[in-house]
């Protein structure tokens, strides 16, 4: 039975997962950036994907094996497209922090992700002639504009602190190839929505074979982020052997445990945003599309959350501070309108 609330509550259990995954790599000690990288995309693209799948669809592999090689390839690249924007949206992080990084990355994931699939599909001039699809698409404007006023108060955050004050929350904090790298990452990062749209038949498989329909996306996911993995992987590994950080994986002079661990904790729970966005998207009647709105929303509610817990916003204004209250206030005020929305059908 579909039920848009409990939708929208997995969407923001995905969205908490996904701004907090950053986390545990930034407890990584001694090692480069590539390496605690990869190692935590092992887990998050490769272990968690296929052991949740196979726990919660038993039928996994034959699902797979019945879709077509069209619908396993077209899927598959956009996870490569998408797993390059995941690299450089990690690089982010690494140059802007937590809430800078994501609301300019994430404002244009949510705007390319959202809107583009139904466009694609012909389906968006119908959400115009229905009150529901007026409302949902009412409150994927509200949340837009929640994202811009979170970037906003990013800028004026930038603008204020001294370099020594800014890489106290952040090491390599780099305006401008952050930016850069932001703009190329919520543009790449929208493929994991068309990839989503583009193994909807190896979900409707998922379903023929008895899958709950909570876990029907499992399978595709597997073919998404083994995309995203490759792309990952080829990248990484030519830093590994560029800088011959490759000696990382085996250094006894870091903590090669708790780093491993660390990756582990962070890999999984990066995985978890996926597992609950793919629950939400099987509550959200016909506009499921919204879904990657109400993701983004989230994981920036949640990151800001976290950069403010972690002092990056430590000695900013009261006027930056108000701004990405304000922006978040307008986040949150976009998910309840989406769901008015959903509730309407």
């Amino acid at each position: 039975m579909i039920n848009s609330v409990l939708g929208i509550v997995f969407h923001a259990i995905g969205g908490f997962a996904a701004g907090s995954f950053y986390l545990p790599i930034k407890k990584i000690k001694g090692w480069s950036w590539e390496s605690g990288w990869l190692v935590n995309g092992f887990f998050a693209w490769l272990i968690v994907p296929w052991v949740v799948s196979l726990l919660t669809v038993p039928e996994t592999l034959t699902i797979l094996s019945k879709a077509e090689f069209s619908t396993l390839f077209w899927t598959y690249l956009f996870g490569v497209l998408w797993g390059i924007g995941g690299l450089t949206f990690g690089m982010t992080m690494r140059y802007l922090g937590m809430s800078l990084g994501m609301a300019l990355a994430l404002g244009l994931t949510a705007a390319f992700g959202t809107l583009i699939p139904p466009i694609h599909e012909g389906k968006f001039n119908s959400l115009l002639q229905t009150t529901s699809g007026q409302v949902v698409l009412i409150g994927i404007g509200i949340c837009l504009v929640g994202i811009v006023i979170c970037g906003r108060a990013g800028i004026l955050k930038d603008r204020e602190l001294s370099d020594e004050e800014k890489q106290k929350g952040v090491k390599e904090f780099n305006l401008k190839k952050g930016i850069i790298v932001a703009m190329f990452a919520g543009i790449m990062s929208a493929c994991f929505a068309f990839g989503i749209a583009a193994g909807s038949h190896i979900s409707e498989l998922a379903i023929q074979n008895n899958a709950p329909v909570l876990w029907q996306n499992g399978p595709v996911f597997i073919v998404i982020l083994a995309g995203g993995f490759t792309s990952n992987l080829i990248w990484c590994g030519y830093l590994n052997i560029k800088k011959k950080s490759y000696k990382d994986y085996s250094n006894k002079t870091t903590p090669l445990k708790i780093n491993y661990f660390f990756a582990a904790v962070a890999g999984s729970t990066w995985y978890c945003q996926f597992m609950f966005y793919g629950m939400g998207t099987t509550q959200m009647s016909e506009h499921d599309f919204a879904s990657w709105t109400l993701h983004m929303a989230f994981i920036i509610i949640f990151s800001t959350m976290w950069g403010l817990i972690t002092k990056e916003w430590k000695g900013v204004s009261k006027k930056a501070t108000l701004i990405l209250s304000v922006g978040l206030a307008i986040l949150i005020v976009s998910t309840i309108v989406i769901g008015i929305g959903n509730q309407l059908t």
